[in-house]
């Protein structure tokens, strides 16, 4: 049989801990619309800079060093795929992020 006071602490933790994840979910709600709109504008301008540098570059490297082949579009598909990557990069940190909170819930 436990005390009053006993009950009375686990009860006032319980509530403490139910208060502590009801404000956490708020604002990670609060957080998750603009979290969301400013990883997809992260993740296309990720993309859109690198693919842009590459045609700027390959347009000038086609005026200055005519080749067989076109600068800008091997320049074009080099800045996608390096864009890609630092895109994939950073929705990979942020997935490994709010799993780690989620761990952390759980806990």
């Amino acid at each position: 049989m436990r005390s009053d006071k006993e009950q009375d602490r686990d009860f006032s933790r319980k509530v403490g801990e139910k208060e502590e994840r009801k404000i956490r979910s708020l604002r990670e709600n609060k957080r998750s619309v603009w979290f969301g709109l400013g990883m997809m504008g992260m993740v296309g301008w990720s993309v859109a800079v690198p693919a842009l540098l590459g045609v700027l570059t390959g347009l000038w490297l086609d005026k200055k060093y005519p080749q067989t082949f076109s600068w800008t579009l091997t320049l074009l598909v080099i800045g996608v795929f390096i864009g890609s990557i630092i895109a994939w990069y950073w929705v990979e940190k942020e997935d490994r992020e709010i799993h780690n909170n989620k761990d952390q819930e759980n806990e």
